[in-house]
Formats: structure tokens, sequence, C-alpha cells
């Protein structure tokens, strides 16, 4: 059963010219998208609260002083909000090129895309900028953690933390150009108060935190997403109802992750769910 929410009221917002109606409390992304516009995030999880981490989907706002992001703001009544701007290109160009140059976004989907479409120029920092390259930390079976492809959005933070999973297994460690996403004292996983249900691998935007099965794959040139299907089922292990999506390459489970719209997971599983499929 889905509980009802109740009735909000609706609210008509200006994007780029175009009046859309929104329920009240949407944010400036939801009527970007109801209006039909691709506005690039990054730090953003539909699942998450806002981290304002990236500052990629910034947009102007009539009469605004500064840029806002479009992820967290929420929209008001009678808004005017322009996504193409000169200004909000110039600014999402500029962060794209800050973190092209910095980390490794090689798996993060669509970086490639907007990297082009803002043209983004990250090698504008010649050979010597500064980046976040380190070795990918391998001391697990289920998962692995390559921090050289890590924004520091945050958001494996926030599901491990009070937002969802409440292990509170990772936080951020160091400060400036050296934080990073860490355990305890730096501790291997296996160390660590993980528990292993991987709901932060779901919510990484990078690929930072990634299934063990695809960084093996990757690394052996097999991993080719054009070939695997998905197919939602329910789990098979207890009674709560999680469903799970299973991503197939050549016949062979290669990971899986649950839906965001489903009302009794919200794409979060444990570790059961997760990663025990092997005996299928």
């Amino acid at each position: 059963m889905i509980p009802l929410q109740p009735p909000r009221r609706l609210i008509d917002v200006q994007i780029d010219g175009e009046t859309v109606r929104v329920p009240e409390g949407a944010t400036i992304l939801d009527a970007c998208r109801a209006a039909g516009k691709d506005v690039p995030t990054l730090c953003y999880g539909d699942t998450l609260t806002p981290k304002n981490a990236c500052r990629v989907c910034v947009v102007e706002v009539e009469g605004a002083r500064t840029l806002a992001p479009a992820c967290s703001r929420k929209a008001e009544a009678g808004m005017k909000v322009g996504t193409g701007t000169e200004r909000a290109r110039h600014s999402r160009k500029v962060v794209l090129e800050l973190l092209g140059s910095s980390v490794d976004l090689s798996t993060t989907p669509r970086a490639a895309e907007w990297t082009a479409e803002y043209g983004a120029d990250p090698a504008r920092f010649g050979a010597d900028a500064a980046t976040v390259a380190q070795p990918a930390k391998v001391d697990n079976d289920l998962y692995v953690r390559d921090y050289s492809k890590c924004i520091l959005c945050y958001k494996c933070v926030d599901a491990c933390g009070d937002q969802w999973q409440n292990t509170f297994a990772i936080a951020v460690a160091g400060r400036g150009f050296d934080a990073t996403i860490s355990t305890e004292f730096d501790a291997p996983l296996t160390d660590s108060a993980c528990v292993y249900c991987g709901n932060c691998v779901e919510v990484c935007p990078t690929g930072a935190l990634s299934f063990r099965t695809e960084f093996d794959m990757r690394a052996e040139g097999t991993w080719d997403e054009s070939r695997q299907s998905e197919t939602t089922t329910v789990c098979s292990y207890c009674g709560v109802g999680c469903n799970l999506t299973l991503h197939v390459q050549d016949n062979k489970i290669v990971k899986v992750t649950s839906p965001h719209d489903n009302p009794v997971t919200k794409g979060n599983l444990c570790v059961k769910g997760r990663f025990g499929y092997g005996y299928v």
C-alpha cells in the first residue's frame, strides 16, 4: 500500500519564459524538469537531502544577487528562472573544469557530454594541476573505494549516516584539498563499522564506490553496459518486499541496485539483497 500524501497547493513558476505549475515545496530543479529542461546534477540525490556540494546545477533567478542551486532552492510563486543564461553556463563550465582537472570523471555518467556541451577545458590548468589521484582501496570482496573519482559530494556519508542506514561507518577526514571520505582512523572496511549494505554504492554519482565485480570487469576490459539487461524482482530473503534490479551481462548477475521509487526501500537494501546473489 502506498500512503497518500496530503494535497499541496500548486504554484506557477516561469522557466526560461515558459510557465509551469508545480506543487508548493517543489524545488527549482523539479520545476525545470517539469518544463523539460536538462539541468546537470552531480551531488543531487533523489532520495537524500540536497547537500549543495558541487554547484553544477546553478540557475539564474530574476532579482537574486547570486546564482541559485536548483536542487535545493525552493520554487516560489511567480519566480522567473533562467537555466541557460550566460552567467549560469559560465559557472557550470568552470565547475566542470575544476572537477575534471582534479578528479577522474571517466566513470561519471554524462560527465563527458556536459564537458563538451559547456565547452569546459579541464586541461587548461596545465599538467601540474593538483589531483586527488590515489590507488583504489580493494580490501574486501564486495565493493571497492576508488577515491581518485570522488568529488566529495557526501552522498555516501549521508546514506551511511542519519538519512538511511544509521551505521556511520564513513565520514570526512582531512581538511581542504586533503579532505577525503574515510572510515574511522582510515581502517580497512573489514575492520570498520561497515555492514556492507552497499547503500553508499547506490548513491555514488561518479563510480568512486563500485561493486567489486564492476571494478574487476572494468580492469579486464569486459564491462559493457550496452550488453547488460535489467530485471526488477522481489528479494527472496525475507518478507519485507524489497525490490531488486538485477543487472545481467553474459547471463551472469554483475550488480544489484534497487528502484528509488520503491515505497519500501527507496533504493536501499541490506547486505543480503545487495550482494547475496551467488546462489542464483
